[in-house]
């Protein structure tokens, strides 16, 4: 990569985008890719090698010239134009010219000589299915797994709604894809959509799709994801963060079978089987009027619970064996646990379920010589990713997600130090406390270190009193 006076060195950059988890890229005024980190690499199957130095709207939208050309919102015009933050939703084409919807956010990073670039991260809204399980599997033999299974595939026999609640980092969208995949509908579209990343002024545009010219800016046609997934499933994760709005929207599409794209003409239907999934108490939110009674009574018609990692302890030398394999593979080395390091992983209580085993992990890994991981590098990981990190800039940090808990617990943060309590009890306010205290109360970046939306961030700062 180049490296002048008026470029960040290739170490300063790849070490600030790599503490994202999600696909970010560093582009340059001229649309030239500056840096890019490992999920950017796996979305669009392009090293570093090949992506640096190759205009950004030919490597992730396989285009000749920058969007803004063809009438696309373009992140890149807007923050070189007002030097501020931009976000708006794009379809990107990866090598295998697979469409991913996602929506685009652009950062401004300043350099120490006041020269501008755009750190640009990108959020999957909808992804294909044979991208969306990153190879990962279903595995277990624990009581509650096994059961948890069984139900799995008896809903897939059906052909009717279903309802995944469990924790967060429990497995809920590869149980969807497992439900999918063992179906009559398995050979046909498999399409996630994320609710807390479709806003309500463009929940009707991207679910049911608009007309060319439907409003201003709309200079195409867009399908719809309910139109993307005909025939096959259609996963709506986080469901409780939909607003009532666009609840009613989506419960008469569900009543009528029927729905109509923006600034369309008639009606249009779709054959699609839908899932949903949530980590909150839909009929707790139902009580509190948050969520439509008439709406949960149609989705939820076959409800499955995923249970934590702590009710499947018996499952985690399974499980670790199947995410270090990739891990191993994505590093070129062979790993293996050590049986004491295996009993220190089952002695842990897993606040962030198996989403925090594959962190702690990774992490151990990077810290593996031998190719043995031992105790002292589980420790070790374990206290890295519970250790107050240091605080980046704000530009570069939003939206970092680095595996942190973001379950609902039902508990106060003051019995956090209850004597006899569990230290699981308080962990999650705890926490909470800690991120506002690194991020000087900035919510959106608290919110985004839990993987949550800003609005599940807000009420659990209102349940834990901070």
């Amino acid at each position: 990569m180049p490296n002048d006076n008026n470029i960040p060195s290739a170490i300063e950059l790849q070490s600030l985008i790599d503490s994202h988890t999600k696909p970010f890229v560093v582009v340059g005024r001229d649309y030239r890719i500056l840096a890019v980190n490992q999920a950017y690499e796996q979305i669009y199957n392009a090293t570093s090698n090949s992506a640096v130095g190759q205009p950004c709207y030919k490597v992730s939208h396989g285009n000749s010239a920058p969007c803004s050309e063809s009438g696309e919102d373009c992140p890149h015009e807007h923050l070189f134009k007002k030097g501020e933050q931009h976000s708006c939703l794009h379809v990107h084409y990866d090598p295998d010219h697979r469409m991913h919807q996602v929506r685009v956010t652009a950062y401004p990073l300043v350099s120490s000589d006041g020269e501008l670039y755009m750190g640009e991260m990108i959020e999957e809204i909808a992804v294909p299915n044979d991208v969306h399980s990153g190879g990962q599997r279903m595995v277990g033999k624990s009581q509650s797994f096994t059961a948890c299974i069984q139900q799995l595939n008896l809903v897939a026999a059906g052909d009717i709604p279903v309802l995944l609640q469990g924790e967060t980092g429990t497995g809920k969208e590869l149980a969807a894809s497992y439900i999918h995949a063992n179906s009559s509908r398995s050979d046909q579209p498999f399409i996630t959509v994320d609710c807390t990343a479709l806003t309500e002024s463009l929940f009707e545009a991207e679910v049911f799709g608009h007309a060319r010219g439907a409003f201003t800016g709309s200079v195409g046609e867009r399908t719809g994801l309910f139109a993307q997934a005909d025939g096959g499933t259609l996963l709506l994760d986080e469901i409780g963060e939909l607003p009532l709005t666009q609840q009613a929207k989506l419960l008469r599409v569900l009543e009528t079978g029927q729905y109509r794209r923006v600034g369309g003409r008639g009606t249009r239907k779709a054959d699609v089987r839908l899932i949903c999934a949530t980590n909150q108490h839909l009929w707790e939110l139902v009580k509190e009027g948050r969520f439509r009674e008439d709406l949960y009574y149609r989705i939820a018609c076959l409800t499955v619970r995923m249970p934590s990692l702590r009710e499947r302890t018996a499952d985690i030398p399974m499980l670790a064996d199947s995410l270090l394999a990739p891990i191993s593979q994505s590093m070129n080395r062979n790993l293996h646990m050590t049986p004491k390091a295996l009993k220190r992983l089952e002695a842990y209580d897993y606040p962030g379920n198996i989403r925090e085993l594959r962190n702690i992990l990774f992490v151990a890994a990077t810290h593996c010589n031998n190719g043995h991981v031992n105790t002292a590098m589980i420790d070790q990981a374990m206290g890295q990713l519970n250790r107050t990190r240091e605080q980046q800039p704000q530009a570069v940090t939003a939206g970092v997600a680095p595996g942190a808990v973001g379950q609902d617990r039902g508990v106060s943060a003051g019995s956090a130090n209850a004597p006899g309590e569990a230290s699981l009890k308080g962990l999650e306010a705890r926490h909470i406390t800690d991120l506002l205290a690194r991020h000087d109360g900035n919510r959106r970046e608290v919110a985004a270190d839990l993987g949550v939306s800003e609005r599940t961030l807000y009420r659990k700062l209102k349940k834990y009193n901070l």
